[in-house]
């Protein structure tokens, strides 16, 4: 017996792969802002989360031909050091204006920023009340740090104004949430998170990931759609979907901006996000501003495909968002219902344990901007016969 024996037992994905069913690490040979050619073929991407379609957009692609061709591939060094470019600078303080903050830090993955928030921020003797549902990036960070973590029932913000309760008023609290949760499509109650808040002395921090360029009259997330920017004390968010790159960002009050500059290890000890990757966020961000249209596109689209599947008997949950899930149920049905998509030349997400319980599989749907009428057919046509062949009643929890 040694350490390794556990990575021989496990067997599944090679049980899968032996069906036809395996659904991951598909290579992408090429791809457009809405298709992705596999295999030499291609299909509808309702998988990703290119929610505006800017993956393609010329200024986003000329900004970051530009900064290759001014800064190198990559930063080789960290923020601290030798890796902080004036573009870096350039898009913290866009990003902070743009949440009307005092200060944002970027990080070079979304999950880095999650991280980076909380693990240093929140020390011994401290509390973190986390919703169940929250991206693992939150709980990695709340399991990284020296503070105390507390997981409230999805949703149930009873259950974390109890929580709050059994902690002394003087004990330094923070709630940490996703704005749009990324399995559900559901949105935060925040102004109710934010009074169970202020009647316990807690900040607050939203994880604007899957909101950011989806919600508010300017994209700018989900404070925004709730008109509570300037209530939210820490806003995090990452540049992988809506703004096109990769890469997050914390914006917040400019001393706790300041701390964790000096202090977050995951912003200390890795590589600057690189100079293209920069670019194209801040090119995304200012076509974001300038063409709202594309958030009207998104969420017409949005709503033809929940339309749809609804009209078909998928349930598709409480779903507010360009998120879509599919509630299949049984994992075999789950990977049969993807095969049968891709087989049609839809590519999706099928969503299994660890990710969602046993009895809750599901197939997510992401919608763009940029899916024509055609594909969106395209999409619907194969979910008909997907619903045929789980039989008449497709969603069984």
């Amino acid at each position: 017996m040694t350490i390794f024996a556990k990575c021989a037992q496990y067997t599944l994905a090679h049980e899968t792969e032996a069906l036809g069913r395996y659904p991951y690490f598909w290579p992408i040979e090429e791809a457009t802002t809405t298709e992705a050619k596999i295999d030499g073929e291609w299909k509808v991407m309702v998988g990703s989360n290119n929610y505006l379609g800017l993956t393609h957009h010329p200024k986003v692609l000329e900004a970051a031909r530009q900064a290759l061709s001014r800064y190198g591939s990559g930063s080789t060094g960290s923020r601290l050091l030798n890796g902080t470019l004036d573009l870096h600078y350039e898009l913290e303080g866009r990003l902070a204006r743009f949440f009307r903050k005092e200060a944002a830090l970027v990080f070079t993955t979304g999950y880095q920023a999650g991280v980076g928030a909380i693990a240093q921020l929140v020390q011994r003797g401290e509390h973190m009340f986390l919703d169940k549902l929250d991206h693992a990036s939150l709980v990695d960070g709340a399991r990284l740090s020296n503070g105390e973590m507390h997981r409230y029932p999805h949703g149930d913000l009873a259950s974390l104004d109890s929580q709050l309760g059994r902690i002394p008023r003087e004990a330094n609290k923070l709630i940490v949430s996703d704005g749009v949760f990324s399995m559900e499509g559901t949105i935060v109650d925040l102004p109710g998170l934010v009074a169970v808040a202020r009647k316990h002395g807690a900040q607050t921090l939203i994880d604007e990931a899957h909101a950011i360029g989806v919600l508010g009259p300017d994209g700018a997330g989900t404070a925004s759609h709730f008109g509570m920017l300037d209530d939210v004390d820490l806003i995090l968010a990452t540049f992988s979907k809506s703004l096109a790159s990769v890469g997050g960002v914390v914006a917040g009050p400019a001393e706790v901006i300041h701390w964790l500059r000096h202090f977050s290890r995951a912003l200390i000890f890795t590589a600057a996000m690189p100079p293209s990757s920069v670019a194209g966020a801040l090119a995304a961000l200012e076509v974001m501003q300038s063409e709202p249209e594309r958030r009207e596109r998104l969420w017409a689209n949005t709503a033809t495909v929940a339309e749809g599947l609804r009209a078909m008997g998928f349930d598709i949950g409480a779903s507010q968002t360009p998120v879509i899930p599919v509630l299949i149920g049984n994992f075999d049905s789950v990977l049969r219902a993807w095969r049968s998509l891709f087989d049609d030349g839809v590519f999706s997400h099928p969503i299994v344990p660890p990710a969602v319980s046993m009895s809750a599989c599901r197939i997510r749907v992401s919608m763009s901007a940029e899916h024509t009428p055609e594909q969106i057919e395209r999409v619907l046509t194969a979910f008909e016969r997907v619903a045929k062949m789980l039989g008449s009643e497709p969603a069984v929890l």
